[in-house]
């Protein structure tokens, strides 16, 4: 009786501060609209299920939804928007809930990898390109494919880093390798790919070896702290990975950069980043929702903390391109292709951890979407290379024909 009681406070404070596509079936039949045409039901099978929506949140709406304690109806786009509604009538904006405090050692960064990547390869594969490349697309036109922004974005790295022929490059965070195998068959670079997923790791190697490139392209397993290259890269490129490395251990991680970098050579970051200017997490308890369902020991710096950094680490900043609006269309794209394939994904990795995926996706396409985080690609070269007599003056070059 108590639940229900503050339980029907909160409907009525929901419905005069927000408008939202909803409706709410109880166990004993009770029914509660929140517009005329709702498209997302939930029901609540019991009184005990009643507390997730007491000052609900997205973490605690989010753990109703992945265990099952509440049934929800409707497409997974509209589920979080109603779920952000709900969370949102508790307060009048997206604060930042509270510094990230985590300790990035190699254990735990491999226990979150292994988490994160290793849960299956066919996964993946259900809605990501057929390249498999899991990070922010790059779309030319509004009616790109998802296939062919993801090779733009691969290419639009590549150009930026004007890598050439014969050059060595490295790819910190490589992924099932589609950047080192186009780099190596398209750009004819020589090129090193590093991940600490052994999934990933096995699946790069048979691709390159299928493409024919083992003495040109490679895969290690590797953590990018305990990689040493006596002579350097000419190019690095790390994409999708330093969201993993922690906000303690970004000095460290440029130093490492700068280290395994020649000394006229050009590297380029491709990482989310939070719109929090203190890199707080995520409000409304979406951050504390991924940090315990999706990517544990995650943490988003600000740009201005990421250039800091780098700047500290001896990298002058060359360039600057937010992707934050294409990071919104990759993630729908996503998101459409794993409910296109929901049969198969609660085949392979079961009801719970596809129903972690559906949301995160969703929510992730809205998030970039209304700017809760941004992605930036930085292109950087040594600052003790203050000449850079071969880099263009302008950014046309960008934008060149491919090779």
């Amino acid at each position: 009786m108590f639940f229900e009681k503050r339980f029907l406070k909160t409907i009525e404070r929901i419905r005069t501060h927000v408008s939202v596509p909803l409706r709410i079936e109880l166990w004993n039949g009770r029914q509660f609209d929140f517009c005329s045409e709702p498209s997302v039901t939930v029901t609540i099978p019991s009184s005990s299920a009643l507390r997730y929506f007491m000052a609900p949140n997205l973490n605690k709406l989010g753990e109703a939804f992945v265990e099952g304690h509440i049934r929800v109806e409707g497409s997974a786009k509209n589920v979080f928007k109603v779920a952000e509604g709900l969370a949102r009538s508790m307060t009048s904006r997206l604060p930042s809930a509270f510094h990230w405090a985590t300790h990035h050692s190699r254990k735990h960064d491999r226990k979150a990898i292994k988490y994160h990547y290793d849960v299956s390869n066919d996964f993946y594969a259900l809605f990501l390109d057929r390249n498999m490349v899991y990070s922010c697309a790059y779309y030319r036109n509004d009616n790109d494919t998802l296939e062919a922004a993801q090779s733009q974005k691969i290419d639009h790295i590549l150009n930026k880093l004007r890598l050439k022929p014969g050059e060595k490059l490295l790819d910190i965070g490589c992924g099932w390798g589609a950047l080192i195998i186009r780099a190596a068959q398209k750009y004819g670079a020589i090129a090193t790919g590093i991940t600490l997923s052994k999934n990933q790791f096995d699946c790069a190697r048979e691709k390159i070896h299928q493409a024919g490139l083992d003495d040109r392209c490679r895969v290690l397993l590797c953590d990018y702290r305990d990689l040493n290259e006596a002579d350097g890269y000419d190019k690095i490129a790390s994409v999708g990975m330093f969201e993993h490395v922690g906000l303690k251990n970004l000095p460290l991680y440029f130093e490492a950069v700068h280290r395994l970098l020649k000394q006229d050579g050009l590297v380029l970051n491709h990482g989310i980043t939070s719109s929090d200017v203190e890199s707080r997490w995520l409000g409304l308890g979406a951050g504390e929702f991924i940090d315990r369902y999706v990517f544990p020991y995650g943490e988003l710096p600000h740009v201005s903390l990421v250039l800091k950094e780098m700047a500290g680490a001896g990298l002058e900043v060359v360039d600057v391109e937010s992707l934050r609006r294409h990071y919104a269309r990759t993630c729908e794209a996503w998101s459409d292709n794993l409910e296109a394939h929901r049969f198969d994904a609660v085949r392979i990795v079961g009801e719970r951890h596809y129903r972690i995926w559906q949301i995160y996706l969703a929510g992730s396409a809205h998030g970039f979407s209304h700017g809760w985080m941004n992605l930036y690609q930085v292109l950087c070269s040594k600052a003790e290379n203050s000449e850079m007599r071969e880099q263009p003056l302008t950014r046309d070059y960008m934008y060149a024909d491919q090779p």
